[in-house]
C-alpha cells in the first residue's frame, strides 16, 4: 500500500471513530430532515436586513478551526459561503466537545445571529447546532487565505471523472451549469414562442439516421432485435411534419460512436426544429435571432473565447462553401472532381487517404477553413454529395443543395437545410449513401425504408436546424473544453 493511501485509510478509520463516538452519545449523525429557511447569499448581500436577526442555515464545513472556548468554520450551502461563530459559554460544554468531533467535509445545521467580527466579515453567532452528516471520506485539500483559494483542486480529469468534488472545491463551477439551464431554457422559451410544439422521440432506433456518423448499437431482448442510440432526432421530427405538426422542436441526448476531443463528446445534447412552409434563408434569419437573445439573456453577447474577441450583436456573415475552400487553395474547385481533389489535397498537405469526395471536401474544410471563421459566419450551398437530405438548390445547379453550417471561434454550432421533400430524389441519395457503405464508409447515412414510406406521402416544404447545445453553452461560458460544461463527461477507464 502506497504512503498516500495508507494514509487516507489512517483518515478514514479515525474519521469512523469519531463517528462511534457521536452515537455513543445519543446523537444520530444522520437525521433524515432540517429547515435551513436562510442563505448565505442572502445573509452577506444584504446585511441591515439580517443584522442582529436570528437565522436558520445550513450547508456543508469547508474550512475549520477549533480552538479552546471558541471555533470558527465557513460552511458552504447552495448559494455560497458564510462563516460561523461558535462559542462555548452560548451552547454549552457537551455540545462544544461534540463539536470537537466534527471534520471538514460534514453537514451541520445552524441556528443563530447575524453579525459582524471585528474585523468586519458577517457572520453567524450560533446559539445550537445539529450534526446533518458525517463524512467518512476526506475532501481534497483547499488551502485559503483572504476569500482567495491557493490550493484549489486542479487535476482537470480527476474533476471531471469526481464532479461532485469538483462542485464543492471550485465554486465557480457551478455557476456554468447554472448558465447552462438559462440557456436551454431561453431557447425553449424562443421556440415555444413562435409556436413550436417541444415533443420527445425515440433514442432506440431500428434504423439510425438524420447524419452522417457511427452509432452504438446494443440489442433488444424482448425484440431479439439489433437497435441504435440515435445519432440524431431528425427523421423522426419530420414524420410529425408529414403528420400535419408544422412547427416541432426536440432538446435531447443523441449518440455517436466517434472520437473524442475538445468539441467532441460520444453523448451531447442536441435542439432540432422543423417548420413546415420555410426554408433555409428562414432558419439563418431564426437562427441568428435565437442565439443573440440567449447570449444577452445570460450577458454574453461579446466573448473571449479562445483568446478571439467575439460579438454576437453583430450581423453573421454569410458565404459560399465552395467560394470558401477556392480562396484557401487559390484556385477555382467549384468543377473538380474526387481524382483533382486529391491532388489539391496533396499539394496542401492534407491527408485524405481512403476518403471519398464528399470527405475530401469534409477534411479541406476542417483544415483550411474552419478554424479561421471566428465571426459568426453561415457557410451556405454545400455540395449535393455530403447533404444527403438537403433539397436541391434553386439555383438549378445539379451539384448544390440549399444548406448552410453556422460557425462560430473556429467551430461548428449549427446544421440546416431546406429538407429534401421530393421521394424520388430522396431514394436516389440513400442509395448512393448505401454505395458508400459498401466501399467501408462507416458513417454513410443508410436506407431508411419506413421513412421513405412516409415521405411518399407528402412532406411540405420544410426548413430543419440542428444546434450543438453542448457547443452554445462552451462559447456563452467562455469555457474551452466540452467537458467543463457536461456534468459528466465520458471518461477512460482508470488505470488500476
Amino acid at each position: 500500500m502506497s504512503d498516500l493511501n495508507k494514509s487516507l485509510k489512517q483518515i478514514i478509520d479515525f474519521r469512523i471513530e469519531k463517528l462511534k463516538k457521536i452515537k455513543s452519545e445519543g446523537v444520530d449523525p444522520f437525521p433524515q430532515k432540517f429547515n435551513p429557511s436562510d442563505f448565505s447569499i442572502d445573509i452577506l448581500n444584504n446585511y441591515k436586513s439580517y443584522s442582529d436577526k436570528t437565522v436558520v442555515v445550513a450547508g456543508r464545513i469547508i474550512s475549520l478551526r477549533i480552538m479552546g472556548s471558541a471555533s470558527f468554520f465557513n460552511i458552504q450551502d447552495s448559494k455560497g459561503r458564510v462563516q460561523i461563530f461558535l462559542k462555548k459559554d452560548k451552547i454549552g460544554e457537551d455540545q462544544y466537545n461534540l463539536f470537537k468531533l466534527i471534520d471538514i467535509g460534514d453537514f451541520i445545521g445552524i441556528e443563530g445571529v447575524v453579525f459582524k467580527t471585528k474585523v468586519g466579515e458577517i457572520s453567524i453567532r450560533a446559539k445550537k447546532y445539529k450534526i446533518l452528516c458525517k463524512s467518512v471520506r476526506p475532501l481534497p485539500i483547499v488551502k485559503e487565505s483572504d476569500g482567495k483559494q491557493h490550493d484549489a483542486f486542479t487535476n482537470k480529469e480527476q474533476r471531471y471523472r469526481k464532479r461532485y468534488l469538483d462542485l464543492i472545491t471550485n465554486p465557480p463551477v457551478k455557476e456554468i451549469f447554472y448558465k447552462r439551464t438559462q440557456i436551454i431554457k431561453g431557447l425553449r422559451e424562443f421556440l415555444d414562442k413562435m409556436g413550436f410544439l417541444e415533443v420527445e422521440t425515440p433514442v432506440l432506433q431500428p434504423i439510425y439516421g438524420g447524419a452522417n456518423a457511427k452509432p452504438f448499437t446494443t440489442h433488444h431482448n424482448a425484440l431479439d432485435q439489433k437497435l441504435f442510440l440515435r445519432i440524431a432526432d431528425e427523421l423522426y421530427l419530420k414524420r410529425l411534419i408529414i403528420g400535419g405538426i408544422d412547427r416541432v422542436y426536440e432538446i435531447a441526448k443523441d449518440f455517436r460512436n466517434e472520437g473524442m476531443d475538445r468539441n467532441h463528446n460520444p453523448e451531447f445534447t442536441m435542439l432540432e426544429f422543423y417548420w413546415a412552409y420555410a426554408d433555409y434563408e428562414d432558419n439563418m434569419n431564426i437562427v441568428e435571432e435565437m442565439i443573440r437573445m440567449v447570449a444577452s439573456s445570460v450577458n454574453a453577447i461579446k466573448i473571449d473565447w479562445y483568446g478571439n474577441q467575439i460579438d454576437l450583436s453583430k450581423p453573421f456573415n454569410k458565404r459560399p462553401i465552395m467560394e470558401l475552400l477556392s480562396e484557401a487553395v487559390n484556385e477555382d474547385i467549384s468543377d473538380k472532381d474526387e481524382e483533382q481533389l486529391k491532388l489539391i489535397c496533396k499539394k496542401n498537405n492534407i491527408d485524405i487517404e481512403n476518403k471519398n469526395y464528399g470527405q475530401i471536401i469534409d477534411e479541406m474544410m476542417s483544415e483550411l477553413v474552419e478554424p479561421n471563421l471566428i465571426e459568426p459566419t453561415f457557410v451556405i450551398d454545400y455540395p449535393k454529395a455530403i447533404s444527403p437530405l438537403a433539397k436541391k438548390h434553386r439555383n438549378n445547379n445539379p451539384d448544390l443543395v440549399e444548406r448552410f453550417e453556422l460557425f462560430i471561434g473556429g467551430a461548428e454550432f449549427a446544421n440546416a437545410f431546406s429538407e429534401l421533400n421530393d421521394p424520388i430524389d430522396q431514394r436516389e441519395r440513400f442509395e448512393s449513401q448505401q454505395k458508400l457503405a459498401n466501399r467501408g464508409d462507416e458513417e454513410a447515412h443508410p436506407v431508411d425504408e419506413d421513412f421513405l414510406q412516409a415521405v411518399e406521402h407528402g412532406m411540405p416544404p420544410t426548413g430543419g436546424v440542428g444546434i450543438g447545445v453542448d457547443r452554445l453553452v462552451m462559447l456563452l461560458t467562455e469555457s474551452i473544453n466540452i467537458k467543463d460544461v457536461i456534468l459528466f463527461p465520458a471518461m477512460r477507464a482508470e488505470e488500476k
